[in-house]
């Protein structure tokens, strides 16, 4: 298992190099210039000039990428464009919301869709089963931005049970914390939700006609027993690889719910660093969010050893 984790830790970093050369050259061949936005629009031919020898713009690009790769190596991502804080520090500080909503929507989203799905399994082809899978199908189907301003106008608008937007750190109180973030998780959750809760029952349903199921069953063990622990079980490995995708598709999420609700946290930063052509800091976001997505896939893979032993061999 040891060396398994060494040689995907190691094939991480052809995978990086990729996404940086990738990311790198996909921004500097897009219309549009940094400069021209933080000189304004009444700025002279010859402070757009300044500006860009300032800022690196006017060498050519396998200079700029030379020079982007070696601080890069020594951890340093750059500093912004237009803020000027260190790209680091400014991922660090919007790194927690946005942390915080993830983690909250992920484990939601697996307490409610597990037990449907298993329940769904159980009541196969009756009103139940139909029942959820259309709520299934629907919750996956409606946008998160609209779920996110339907639940605005139920629970903070018309009941002013939750606020509307915004968040407040963890430090400030967990109730104020928790108040901030529970409609924002909810909005985000339900995609996964239906998501992970079809591809339960799915899973489920497919190992009920195995023979360890009629053997079991044969015993005598209960139903819930049978569901819980020999069905489940066996039916993980497609569970959890849904799981990983779900936490690899909160990046998406994230950018749309955060500029919902108002949240300071990555996914605002990604908008924000767009819009103003911020280099530095969107190079840094995405090999941040590549290097989390890869880390998620290593930590599957890693789970289903733990799962099915034979993975191992």
């Amino acid at each position: 298992m040891l060396t398994y984790v060494a040689r995907r830790l190691l094939a991480i970093i052809p995978v990086m190099l990729m996404v940086a050369v990738v990311v790198f050259l996909i921004l500097r061949l897009t219309p549009g210039d940094p400069a021209a936005i933080i000189a304004g629009d009444n700025a002279s031919a010859q402070q757009l000039a300044e500006i860009r020898m300032q800022m690196g713009l006017d060498q050519p690009v396998y200079a700029q990428f030379v020079t982007w790769v070696g601080h890069l190596l020594q951890g340093n991502l750059g500093v912004s464009l237009i803020s000027g804080m260190a790209v680091t520090d400014l991922i660090g500080q919007r790194m927690w919301p946005s942390l915080a909503l993830g983690s909250i929507t992920i484990v939601l989203a697996v307490l409610i869709a597990i037990p449907l799905g298993v329940f769904a399994a159980w009541k196969q082809g009756q009103l139940t089963d139909r029942l959820v899978m259309a709520g299934s199908v629907l919750g996956f189907s409606v946008p998160t931005f609209v779920v996110g301003y339907v639940l605005i106008w139920l629970f903070a608008v018309k009941l002013d049970w939750l606020p509307v937007q915004g968040y407040t750190p963890l430090a400030d109180g967990f109730g104020k914390f928790l108040q901030h973030l529970v409609l924002p998780s909810l909005a985000l959750s339900t995609a996964y939700v239906a998501l992970i809760g079809r591809i339960t029952r799915t899973s489920i349903v497919e190992v009920m006609g195995d023979d360890y199921i009629r053997t079991a069953r044969a015993k005598g063990l209960r139903e819930r027993t049978v569901l819980l622990r020999h069905a489940l079980g066996n039916a993980a490995i497609p569970i959890i690889t849904i799981i990983g995708v779900g936490i690899a598709l909160l990046i998406g999420g994230v950018v749309i719910t955060e500029s919902v609700f108002n949240i300071p946290g990555v996914g605002r930063l990604v908008v924000e660093s767009v819009l103003a052509r911020d280099y530095p800091v969107i190079q840094g976001l995405i090999l941040v969010f590549s290097f989390l997505y890869v880390l998620v896939n290593l930590v599957v893979d890693l789970l289903y050893m733990v799962f099915d032993p034979r993975i191992r061999y």
